[in-house]
């Protein structure tokens, strides 16, 4: 804070969305926590929606860049800080919203400097007046945590290489055969029959058809699981771990009878603000899937479980770092309980859409094979153009791919099948 003629501190202007930033960041890489179970501690509910924006962009920049900012205070310090030093945090977020969010140097050092005090504050000062004279630079992709690097083998540079930047805006749209008319009306792009890909920064209430109930959001590879279910023609179709409920409202605009269930009610209540919205339709059912039964088998079953979700990485780069083994195992579990119900609840015929937004095979591959239930191919005709199934049968995506037009986000899909 600055002095008013001696009488009384003035709050520097945008000071208390860094503070949230460092809130945020201390959430995350000290306690474990996700960026969205953060921020409502971290701004306090008092920062104005700008302000709240601004806090999450520079937690998240910091996030998507940590190995690679670490490196140049580290190139700048003779005796190297500690991982958990506020000074190091600090340099982080004011690093990145100078070389992320292109705020000017002054604007960084009042903002920044504010947040320390004594020798801590001197050696920020010291450390990124250097690094700005030195007119320091981040690589063009981001460094992966090393743990990271290694889970995920030969394609961990391809995708880093999409975790540059924030992605774009997915629409899904309620009528497919509008397509046309939506990329126009929009000044979109569309990757498939159904799609329209929007730059990222519009509010999303403020995008025309959002009232009509034209779309919803959705990215673009969260949609490819129930379009691998085709056309419902009015038959039954359980949405497992439905929240927030892009795909069930997907299905009911397909044509399927669908019943949604999550253990979840307020993200469920989210459901049903969407289903208001587009007038369509599902049996919404707020249970355990552990401990609920149904009263008679299903056509077809999408079980979009619940995972570590590191395919998110490019929207929540807080799964970069606080992600692990421990995590990891415990998801795999979790999964394989309930595809072993799923898989029991299906019609003699019926398929199973099994997918997850992780990047860990652990979460796909080795939930394979399902007793009661065989792989049922997923063809090549049947994807969007520039994604290929594998030779197995099963659809793996990652931010690598499609860069060219915008990414998309790391999903395993598989579709299997009771013969009965």
């Amino acid at each position: 804070m600055k002095r008013n003629e001696g009488k009384r501190p003035v709050e520097i202007q945008g000071l208390e969305a860094r503070r949230a930033a460092l809130r945020l960041l201390d959430a995350v890489l000290r306690r474990g926590e996700t960026l969205d179970q953060a921020a409502g501690a971290a701004t306090g509910g008092l920062l104005t929606s700008s302000d709240s924006a601004l806090a999450r962009a520079i937690a998240s920049e910091v996030l998507r860049w940590l190995p690679d900012l670490d490196a140049l205070i580290d190139s700048a310090t003779r005796l190297r800080l500690a991982d958990d030093a506020k000074a190091r945090t600090v340099l982080r977020m004011m690093l990145a919203q100078w070389l992320r969010l292109d705020t000017p140097p002054h604007a960084v050092v009042a903002t920044g400097l504010a947040l320390l005090t004594g020798g801590p504050r001197r050696l920020a000062h010291g450390v990124f007046g250097a690094l700005v004279r030195g007119e320091a630079a981040l690589p063009s992709i981001p460094t992966l945590p090393e743990s990271v690097a290694e889970r995920w083998g030969d394609r961990a540079t391809a995708i880093a290489a999409g975790l540059a930047a924030p992605p774009p805006l997915d629409l899904e749209l309620q009528d497919p055969a509008g397509t046309g008319a939506w990329v126009e009306r929009l000044g979109g792009e569309s990757l498939a029959l159904g799609h329209v890909r929007l730059p990222r920064g519009t509010a999303v209430t403020d995008i025309s058809g959002f009232a009509e109930g034209g779309w919803w959001v959705q990215d673009f590879a969260a949609s490819l699981p129930a379009r691998l279910l085709g056309p419902g023609e009015g038959r039954r179709v359980l949405d497992l771990c439905a929240a927030p409920g892009g795909k069930t409202l997907q299905l009911a605009a397909a044509g399927w009878q669908v019943t949604a269930l999550d253990v979840s009610k307020r993200r469920l209540e989210r459901l049903r603000e969407n289903l208001s919205r587009t007038g369509l339709d599902a049996e919404v059912i707020v249970a355990d899937a552990l401990t609920w039964q149904p009263e008679a088998p299903f056509d077809a079953i999408l079980l979009d479980a619940p995972c570590t979700a590191t395919g998110t990485a490019r929207r929540h780069p807080d799964v970069l770092h606080r992600i692990g083994e421990r995590q990891i195992a415990e998801m795999a579990e979790l999964q394989a309980k309930l595809l072993e119900r799923a898989s029991g609840w299906l019609k003699p015929g019926g398929r199973l859409i099994y997918a997850t937004c992780s990047l860990e095979r652990e979460e796909g591959e080795e939930r394979l094979p399902v007793e009661g239930v065989e792989l049922d191919p997923i063809r090549g005709e049947e994807l969007p153009g520039g994604l290929v199934p594998s030779p197995e049968g099963w659809l793996r995506t990652d931010p690598g791919m499609l860069l060219d037009k915008g990414g998309l986000d790391g999903f395993f899909i598989a579709r299997l099948i009771n013969k009965g």
